[in-house]
């Protein structure tokens, strides 16, 4: 499906209720199918959660996790401590060629095991669930967070618990907390000292409902709408925290340097449009702990005429695509000036945006969703615009809800 986004204006006031954090969802889901006394409130339905949900309940031996990439290094992990069953892990032709041979070693360095079907360090993989009796373990810390999130999960049920050691710098530390929080809220013992983590073992866990916050990364498009729309526009979403666990909440000051005012109300916030943004500056950000935003704010300042650098984004090349690349592609296309390397985005400053653009999405929802507010400026064409449902199902719809004229 694509769809053609005419050059719209957003409504002055509108509201929107957005599903659960993706991240906080799939999380708590690993931890249920461990401990069945958890409950979970306002689950994320975006196909990723739900692709979580079939896999940890199906009784087949081939588990096929398409694209969802937190799906596949959870479930790598959580299959391995499942004595005496053996699953095949794949996943899409992506999905083949994203690594886990770091988060592999370190299983197996447990007691897993686990063996790599077609390409080395790649999957679909092959796990004969067993009991990891190990508990000392040391990963790379600049890698996906994924990874170490996934052993952390898998920890309290480990027969004397996991010490995980990080080597280097840490890279998305807010992810790695938020699973720590979500251990603790659900009686779990954690600490974090310096670069040494540990988790206590835990054989069950009280009875307790958790609610999943709803999802910043999808509150980023938000963001983009109302920094790329007129004065006093405001957007109300919820339902969200001032004391997230997320690491995209950052969103609320990054913004500022857009215009665009967040408030509190409740479990809801309001964004609005206060000042217009300088352009003769350029935006220096790190998003090292936020990398999942990186494509957002790209677009609001290629909409704004804003120069923008970018740096902290080295794992930008392993998720559904190389959003690096795609990023540079597609702005190219609009009529940017674009520099990347391997961890950074250079973006000069525009005063033109071209019109009927086709922007590609590449398998990646974040594409789709984070050029969509250039649609405030100029009418475009969002190619396989379906892909949003990878964390954000109605994710159209919503975007009409606030004045944006969209056609298929």
């Amino acid at each position: 499906m694509d769809v053609f986004l005419k050059k719209s204006k957003l409504y002055s006031q509108s509201k929107i209720i957005i599903s659960g954090s993706k991240s906080e969802s799939n999380r708590l889901l690993l931890l249920q199918a461990l401990y069945s006394k958890i409950d979970i409130d306002n689950l994320s339905d975006s196909d990723d959660s739900v692709v979580m949900q079939n896999a940890l309940k199906t009784t087949d031996t081939i588990i096929d996790i398409h694209h969802a990439g937190t799906a596949m290094r959870f479930l790598t992990a959580y299959f391995a401590t499942q004595n005496k069953r053996e699953v095949v892990l794949t996943g899409s032709q992506r999905m083949k060629e994203r690594p886990i041979k770091i988060l592999v070693d370190a299983l197996t360095s447990l007691g897993a095991n686990i063996s790599y079907l077609e390409n080395q360090g790649c999957p679909p993989l092959k796990i004969t669930g067993s009991e990891l009796t190990a508990s000392k373990v040391t990963l790379k810390a600049s890698v996906s967070s994924q990874y170490i999130s996934a052993l952390l999960l898998i920890a309290p049920s480990l027969k004397n618990g996991l010490e995980l050691t990080l080597d280097g710098e840490i890279t998305s530390m807010p992810y790695i907390k938020m699973t720590l929080a979500l251990l603790n809220q659900v009686g779990i013992g954690t600490t974090f000292e310096g670069q040494k983590i540990s988790v206590k073992p835990m054989k069950e866990v009280e009875a307790k409902t958790l609610t999943v916050e709803s999802d910043w990364s999808s509150a980023s498009y938000f963001y983009s709408l109302i920094a790329l729309s007129d004065l006093e526009t405001q957007i109300t979403i919820s339902s969200y925290k001032k004391d997230s666990l997320q690491g995209d909440s950052v969103l609320e000051d990054i913004y500022k340097h857009f215009g665009v005012e967040t408030t509190f109300n409740g479990h809801n916030i309001t964004l609005k449009k206060v000042s217009n943004p300088s352009t003769q500056a350029a935006i220096q950000l790190d998003l090292a702990n936020a990398p999942d935003i990186a494509q957002t704010i790209s677009v609001t300042c290629f909409g704004l005429g804003i120069a923008c650098y970018l740096t902290g984004l080295h794992t930008l090349k392993i998720k559904e695509t190389d959003r690096l690349s795609a990023l540079k592609i597609e702005l190219e296309k609009l009529g940017a000036e674009v520099l990347i390397t391997d961890n950074s985005l250079k973006l000069a400053k525009s005063n033109t945006i071209k019109s009927n653009v086709a922007i590609d999405t590449y398998n990646d929802h974040r594409m789709a969703m984070a050029f969509a507010p250039l649609a405030l400026k100029t009418d475009l064409r969002v190619n396989d615009a379906a892909v949003v449902s990878k964390s954000y199902i109605v994710f159209w719809e919503h975007l009409k809800a606030v004045g944006i004229q969209i056609s298929q």
